[in-house]
Parts: structure tokens; sequence; C-alpha cells
């Protein structure tokens, strides 16, 4: 049961530590190993941020690949891993053990364009030109491999890799692959929002979103089963639009007790940093997406 330990004297199981410790964001100039807040230059003086991250080893002589994230909406009962803002995303740390890839959490900004949005979009232009001035600056400037350019997200952030990440053209040629946990754009109606009801009219726009895949892999994770993910490719006449591995995560085997220190609660992109059959696959999913996606649309 994926290394799992037990208290002594009851058979009961408990979580192990992980195998790696997310990065508390700090300020200051971006280092290998460290995790730092920046701000693209259009938003200077406002609170609106994204963070970078560098792996251990960095070196700008040679190129890196890049896993660029979105984070979920505020959710009070997942701490901080739920807390809506950049600071609290996880899935792309947890995937690589920060290990290799330069990892950035984008933001979605507000509608007054002054601090990130923790619910939902924001301003949904902004936020799209915000990341594709992010990532293209980044790209530059750490030496990143365009063909090695994973787009991922957990909850929210896993609807945005496809609600934003594949808007339009421009924004859908930055990714060579995608990754999703707990969630996945066109699957289930958003009641008591504009974009996301009726749900017949919102697959219709999740439909058209995703034909920009054109071929990419994508890697598609849920916590019980992917069953409602699989139908909505199915019906919507998706399976040739992407190279699609479909993922049942069984949070309750990986993490058989929660709440504990690490994780609290089983909606969570922690999941990676477990020992695991899941875990292995996603990595050497993303090994060979990184690989072998290659540039975008043409």
């Amino acid at each position: 049961m994926c290394g799992l330990l037990l208290f002594a004297g009851t058979g009961r199981a408990f979580t192990p530590r992980p195998l790696a410790e997310i990065p508390v964001m700090t300020q200051g100039e971006p280092r290998p190993g460290l995790r730092v807040r920046q701000t693209e230059p259009d938003y200077a003086g406002t609170a609106v941020h994204h963070s970078l991250y560098l792996p251990p080893g960095f070196d700008t002589t040679r190129r890196h690949p890049l896993i660029v994230e979105f984070p979920g909406n505020y959710f009070p009962p997942g701490g901080n891993e739920n807390s809506g803002d950049v600071n609290g995303a996880s899935l792309g740390f947890a995937a690589t053990l920060g290990k290799e890839f330069v990892w950035i959490v984008l933001p979605f900004v507000s509608k007054n364009g002054m601090r990130n949005e923790k619910t939902w979009w924001g301003d949904e232009e902004a936020t799209a030109r915000y990341a594709k001035s992010c990532v293209t600056r980044a790209m530059r400037l750490y030496n990143i491999d365009p063909k090695r350019v994973v787009l991922c997200g957990f909850s929210r952030g896993a609807i945005a890799v496809s609600y934003i990440g594949l808007r339009d053209d421009e924004i859908a040629t930055l990714w060579s692959a995608f990754m999703t946990h707990d969630h996945f754009d066109g699957v289930r109606e958003w009641k008591k929002t504009d974009w996301g009801s009726p749900l017949e009219k919102y697959r219709k726009e999740a439909a058209c979103r995703l034909k920009r895949l054109k071929g990419r892999p994508v890697w598609a994770g849920q916590n019980g089963g992917t069953g409602d993910i699989e139908l909505l490719v199915r019906t919507q006449g998706l399976g040739g639009a992407g190279r699609f591995q479909f993922e049942t995560i069984p949070i309750n085997e990986i993490v058989p007790e929660i709440p504990n220190p690490f994780v609290r609660h089983p909606h969570t992109d922690l999941w990676p940093l477990y020992p695991g059959p899941a875990a292995d696959r996603l990595r050497a999913w993303l090994k060979d997406a990184a690989r072998a996606g290659g540039p975008g649309c043409d």
C-alpha cells in the first residue's frame, strides 16, 4: 500500500513523510532551489504576482523543460494548498519533485488589475495576457526548450488548463503537453456562473477550446475515477484532439489518514509527493510528454 507505515500496536496505517517539501515562496532574486515571487513589468506597483522556481543544478548554458501551473480556487477545508493563490499551488512541483523542470505558477488577474483573484477567473483576458507575457519572458531568460513546456493545474487550475490555456490560438501555441487533476473543462455545470452554465452551451464552448490541442499529449487525473472526463471526450468528438492518458487517483490509498500534518483534505494536489504506482506513471508520462510533445498549433 504505497509504502505506508503503521501506528505501533494498532495496525492502523498512517501517511509517511512526503518525498519532497514544497518550497516556500520568498522575495529576492531567482536562484537554483528557490521559489521566488515575481511580477510582470506591466503590473509593477500592483499586488499581481506569479512564482518562479529554478531547480537545483539550473544552468542557463543548457536548455531546461518548463512546467507552468494555474492554482485552484480558495477552498478553506484544504488548508494552504487550497489558498486560491500562487503560494498554495503544488502540483507542478509535486509531479517533478522539484527536479529538472523550471516551475512557474501563474495568477488569475482580478477585474481591477490590482491583485490576484482567489476564486474563478477575475479578468479572463488580462489573465491570458499575463500568462503569455510571463511564459514567453521566462522562456527567453531561462533558456527554456520550447518543445518541453507543460501546462498543468489542479481544481480551478485544471479547468483553466483549457479555459485559459486554450482560449485562443496564440496562447495555445505556448504548450507542448497538458496535465490536469480533479476537474476538467466542460465536464460539469458550474451554476451561478456566466461561463459554466447552462451545461450544453458550456460543453460546446469547451469542445471548441479542446480542439486546439492539435494532437498534443494530455494527462487527466481524477480522485475517484475519470469516467466523466472520458465521456466528455467521447461524446464531444474529441478522441482525436489530443493524446489522452486518463488516471484514476486513489487518494484514500495513497494518503489513508486525512487530515494529517501534510494533507488537510482529499481534494489535494499534494498526492504525487507520496510513493505509489499513480505517481510513478505520472512522472513517466511527464518525461515522455515533455520530450515528445513539440510546439503547439500549426
